[in-house]
């Protein structure tokens, strides 16, 4: 399984960007998927989470100002960050929790490469 994700790049606070995130690959099934963020110097943290029934979690940190969306049939995840603030920079990273086969009873945690938000004041 292969999560590939864009959309990172250079804004002003106040500003909006919106990162993209598709799983490739052969599995069963994607049940959770999610965003997390990791600042320098700092531990990767939920940015926000999306359950195969579009049920979503957000930091508290990030509430009204991101939203985070799936489209089950293409296996992709967005987050769409508007109102962003120079404490939203960080390398932001897709999270899977993926059935690899029909016979599986766990799921197996996978992880994009990671793509770079730096929001300037």
């Amino acid at each position: 399984v292969q999560l590939q994700a864009s959309g990172g790049g250079l804004v002003q606070a106040g500003g909006s960007l919106q990162l993209s995130c598709a799983a490739s690959g052969t599995f069963f099934s994607i049940n959770n998927m999610g965003w997390y963020r990791q600042a320098p110097g700092k531990e990767r943290d939920l940015v926000a989470t999306i359950t195969r029934g579009k049920i979503t979690n957000y930091a508290d940190s990030v509430k009204g100002r991101f939203t985070i969306s799936r489209d089950n049939a293409k296996k992709t995840v967005l987050l769409q960050m508007n109102g962003l603030k120079p404490e939203d920079t960080a390398v932001y990273y897709c999270h899977a929790d993926v059935l690899n086969s029909r016979r599986d009873t766990t799921f197996t945690d996978y992880w994009g490469q990671g793509t770079l938000v730096t929001v300037s004041s």
